[in-house]
């Protein structure tokens, strides 16, 4: 196949701006062609699709130091940006969506500025096994997105300040702090720059998939497309989510990452049920929704629900709740 490959960078460092803007990049993709998108967005905390804010940030610093929080669509982990930091977005339809080819553009990208780097865990990659980058992934259909973070120079104090990493996720790294855990790309070359970056990018881009990248001009329609899903990010509700009353909370880690499970309990029934997680897997919290609510609070009864093939997260937390109870 002869595909096209695109680009975009972003004009803006307006967080809501860009998120709209990488939304509107992925639903407007086509079956042959691939976009790479830049963009940096300024002071702002950025929480995975099924993750808690006021768990995962420190709202009150935020707000002190107007630091803007933004919800993305992909799963994982909170991350804080600042314009010392690089973010890139591959867009592309599922039948030529590759995270490892994806993957390689990032190590070459950085190879030819003289940085050996490596992929680590999940969705990590490291300089001298400290982060630089996290990654995380989009599916709804057919269309697909693969994220990450680079951080060139970005502020380290203030990650311990704004994220609330956990104990658990510190000790089973046997570091006591979330600074020590990552690394600027400007430690482990000096001349590194953004711009240099974004550069090294495209060209490791096309490189890599064999094409000449053309930069994509978004006309004023299109402008006006992304404006109208700006509101979407912005929104309490999205952002921040809506609570509800719980009479039972439960807080655990497994290998594919952490989920903090509340429900309420009505006339001896799970009522309703309040999923939040790092995992990748976007469609988790809808999962575990389906198989607790509306169930008798009885360890028969969840048990019962115990068992899925392919589904071993699911049987994790199924587990553990009903081991809980």
């Amino acid at each position: 196949m002869n595909l096209k490959l695109k680009y975009y960078i972003s004009k803006t460092d307006d967080p809501y701006f860009n998120l709209a803007t990488e939304e509107y990049l992925t639903f407007s993709s086509k079956c042959d062609e691939v976009i790479l998108y830049l963009w940096q967005n300024k002071n702002t905390v950025v929480i995975g699709r099924n993750q808690n804010a006021w768990k995962e940030c420190n709202i009150t610093s935020m707000e002190k130091d107007d630091v803007n929080l933004v919800r993305r669509m992909s799963g994982g982990g909170a991350v804080y940006h600042d314009l010392g930091n690089l973010n890139f977005t591959f867009c592309a339809k599922k039948n030529i969506f590759d995270k490892d080819l994806q993957t390689e553009v990032i190590i070459n990208a950085l190879k030819t500025l003289d940085i050996g780097t490596k992929k680590s865990g999940r969705n990590d990659l490291l300089i001298d096994d400290k982060k630089f980058s996290g990654n995380a992934y989009f599916y709804f259909k057919d269309f697909c997105y693969h994220h990450g973070t680079l951080m060139v120079n970005v502020d380290k104090s203030l990650l311990s300040k704004y994220l609330n990493v956990s104990n658990d996720k510190l000790k089973s790294h046997s570091i006591e702090s979330v600074k020590s855990r990552v690394i600027n790309i400007s430690e482990a070359n000096k001349d590194v720059n953004i711009e240099l970056l974004k550069a090294s990018l495209i060209k490791s881009f096309e490189k890599k998939y064999g094409f000449k990248a053309t930069e994509i001009l978004l006309s004023k329609k299109e402008e006006k497309n992304i404006y109208s899903l700006v509101t979407k990010y912005k929104a309490y509700d999205w952002n921040y989510g809506r609570n509800i009353a719980f009479d039972k909370e439960l807080v655990a880690k497994f290998t594919w990452g952490e989920f903090l499970l509340r429900f309420s309990i009505k006339d001896g029934h799970i009522n309703k049920c309040q999923f939040f997680s790092d995992a990748l897997d976007l469609e988790l919290s809808n999962k575990i929704k389906e198989k607790l609510e509306g169930k008798k609070y009885t360890r028969k009864a969840i048990i019962g629900n115990y068992t899925f093939a392919n589904e071993s997260m699911v049987n994790d937390v199924i587990g553990y709740v009903a081991d809980n109870l």
